[in-house]
């Protein structure tokens, strides 16, 4: 199933993983440009329910062509489920899907400033009515700033000169389209230091970039407990992430939700008899799935996704949740 350009990843294997309940309540809480929503909606009843929420103005375009009573969509950052949901009358879900890719439609598309491959305005958020662009924060972050933001969401191993770079064009010219800043990057690691013929020399830069400017790890730490509060006993969390910094925090969350004490080693090895150890939030459901050669196939983008699904107990979540969790 596609829409338009766009083929959403792990579709049946996102399906399976949410054990669809034909009369349950749904959040897709990334809705890109509606695969997986419909997906959704096609395998409830007259009496299900899919909420959808998306930070791009792009996808409420997308919504508003799904006419159908059991859907709502709302404009909104996926850390922000519990007000959507509480705004809608609705207590708890059945089950949730977080996709966690920058969908085909959104890199095409030059004037998002996504993509090294064409030359656009350099913006790179997912919402372009709220927060600071790529431009403005390359004008402002000072050289320490540029460095760790490249370092550590891009892993470059050049980012100390890449941030020189940055700063020392920045003096000749505001830095503004994609075309520019791939040309600096370029240019500071050098074609041939990689190692990796296959990779352009700018393509982690671009991806801290988009990562600093979306806050997208800072929201993955904070959706992933406010979504686990919502689930009702037996919902599932499917979360598909494609690329090891987002699939670091959802492993790291999945095993302390899952594992008593949250997973402390010391406190692990106490003698503690199996009985009187606290209930988990989540018991993980299977392993990572990744897609199958025949889908890579069809789509390259998909050869780095990774599915994690977990399921919620009847535990009663503790007063002070999620303490505990440090997220990145």
């Amino acid at each position: 199933m596609a829409d338009g350009a766009h083929v959403p990843v792990l579709l049946h294997e996102a399906l399976d993983a949410l054990a669809i309940d034909p009369a349950g309540t749904y959040v897709d809480a990334t809705f890109g440009r509606g695969g997986h929503s419909r997906a959704i909606l096609a395998a409830l009843g007259p009496r299900g329910r899919l909420v959808a929420l998306d930070r791009d103005p792009a996808a409420s375009a997308a919504a508003a062509a799904i006419a159908d009573p059991r859907f709502v969509f709302r404009h909104a950052w996926f850390a922000d489920v519990p007000a959507v949901l509480a705004s809608l009358g609705i207590a708890s879900v059945d089950g949730a899907l977080l996709d966690l890719g920058v969908s085909s439609a959104q890199i095409d598309d030059a004037t998002r400033g996504f993509s090294f491959r064409f030359d656009g305005p350099l913006d790179m958020r997912m919402d372009p009515t709220r927060g600071e662009s790529a431009a403005e924060f390359l004008a402002r972050a000072d050289v320490r700033e540029l460095t760790e933001v490249i370092r550590d969401y891009g892993a470059e191993r050049f980012a100390p000169s890449v941030a020189r770079a940055i700063a020392a064009a920045r003096t000749r010219a505001p830095l503004a389209s994609t075309a520019q800043l791939a040309a600096v990057v370029r240019q500071a690691v050098g074609a041939r230091t990689r190692g990796d013929w296959r990779q352009d020399p700018a393509a982690r830069t671009f991806q801290a970039l988009r990562i600093a400017v979306n806050r997208e790890l800072d929201q993955l730490s904070t959706a992933l407990p406010r979504i686990t509060a919502l689930l009702a006993p037996g919902g599932r969390l499917a979360v598909i992430s494609f690329h090891s910094l987002e699939d670091r925090i959802v492993k790291r969350f999945f095993a302390w939700a899952s594992t008593p004490f949250g997973g402390d080693a010391t406190l692990a090895r106490l003698a503690v008899a199996e009985a009187s150890l606290p209930r988990t939030a989540l018991e993980r459901v299977g392993r990572a799935v990744k897609p199958a050669a025949a889908e890579i196939a069809r789509n390259p983008r998909a050869r780095s996704a990774v599915l994690r699904v977990a399921a919620r107990t009847d535990a009663p979540l503790p007063a002070d949740w999620p303490r505990g969790f440090s997220g990145t």
